[in-house]
């Protein structure tokens, strides 16, 4: 197993566990315990001593479930990460006694990374203000925390404001071969690098997405590696940038663990050529796109309520990583009246739109395809 360190004497391995999709009972809501404990030992017997939990995962169970798998073991031979919910306290108070029920939850005096969950510069400035920040670092000086970093899910600008405002032990951001242009962005890592704070990556393989690219898309890497999957591909790609510290998978089956395990037992960084076929890879997916919408919303809002950017969003992405069961999930959270049905084709969003998307045409085709998908 591949280790790298980290402040304060901290040495992880490079892979971590993500506990956020950890496997289920047949009610498709409870976590099987049994099986989570075989994919945890496992993993901890093969060298993984970073586990990553949260607040809301599977609803409040993740904590819990770590928690007391995880007490089997020699404290200080494993670290644990969780996070402060920042839209979930909203005071003093409430952020004090999330924090008390964590430690009870992972059965656990300190806890070695703590972070602040999800963070945009709204949601900073929130515990910033409430006092949270301080309060935590406190909990740092009295040994109750280790580690003090943050998570993130906002743009470059927020990330530099949030990383400069304070000394991070670390921070976690999204990071993958084909998101390096989105949240934090290829920037971001430079400036963290730069600053000397070491980085934790989440969504190495997009939520699964990197795992499932078409054969004749990822093939070609073979010339490199033959059989390695896409998925090691994507994870071999986040370990070759040397302030990554920690990569989190969220590993749901024995065969994603196995796969992943191999990737980092003796863990190779990608050569020169490598990366660059790994950004011909890129090309290719990114040319899969039905559209250059961007996101940027000058579209919106729509004088009916069509989600414009999110049925694109949910349409490009099924077309450049052929994720079915992603893209099903991403439209059922949808509500009715943002699909596309709910268009009237007045024409107003393409007057504004920076791409000169033939918006209403493209509308149409993603309402016939994702019901010929899904219904």
């Amino acid at each position: 197993m591949e280790y790298r360190e980290l402040k304060n004497g901290y040495k992880s391995s490079l892979l971590g566990y993500g506990c956020m999709r950890l496997p289920l009972m047949d009610d498709g809501q409870t976590v099987n315990e049994v099986e989570t404990e075989k994919l945890l030992m496992k993993a901890y017997k093969n060298g993984v001593n970073y586990f990553d939990t949260a607040w809301p995962y599977h609803g409040g169970q993740s904590e819990r479930v770590v928690g007391k798998i995880m007490k089997q073991l020699p404290r200080e031979s494993f670290y644990l990460a969780t996070k402060m919910p920042a839209w979930f306290v909203n005071s003093l108070e409430e952020a004090e006694k999330v924090f008390k029920e964590q430690l009870e939850h992972l059965q656990t005096d300190y806890i070695d990374f703590y972070l602040l969950h999800a963070m945009n510069r709204g949601s900073y400035d929130k515990l910033k203000n409430l006092g949270i920040v301080d309060m935590l670092q406190t909990y740092k000086d009295e040994g109750k925390i280790k580690n003090y970093g943050f998570s993130f899910h906002d743009d470059y600008d927020a990330f530099e404001y949030i990383i400069k405002d304070r000394e991070w032990d670390f921070c976690q951001i999204q990071f993958n071969y084909v998101d390096k242009d989105t949240q934090a962005t290829m920037k971001g890592y430079e400036l963290a690098k730069e600053l000397g704070v070491p980085l934790i990556i989440m969504e190495p393989v997009k939520g699964g997405s990197l795992a499932s690219i078409p054969k004749d898309v990822i093939g070609p890497m073979d010339e490199y590696r033959p059989g390695l999957t896409p998925a090691a591909w994507a994870l071999s790609w986040v370990g070759t940038f040397d302030n990554v510290k920690v990569i989190l998978s969220g590993m749901t089956t024995m065969e994603q663990l196995d796969d992943n395990l191999e990737t980092f037992k003796e863990f190779k960084p990608l050569s020169d050529a490598e990366m660059a076929a790994m950004e011909k890879v890129n090309e290719e997916i990114t040319a899969r796109s039905q559209n250059g919408c961007t996101g940027c919303k000058y579209c919106m809002p729509c004088p009916k309520g069509v989600n414009i950017p999110r049925n694109f969003a949910i349409w490009n992405n099924y077309h450049k990583f052929m994720n079915r069961g992603g893209a099903q999930w991403e439209w059922s959270q949808m509500p009715e009246a943002e699909r596309p049905y709910s268009c009237v084709k007045c024409g107003k969003c393409e007057t504004m739109c920076p791409q000169k998307i033939n918006i209403r045409d493209d509308l149409e085709k993603v309402g016939k395809e994702m019901k010929e998908l899904f219904s």
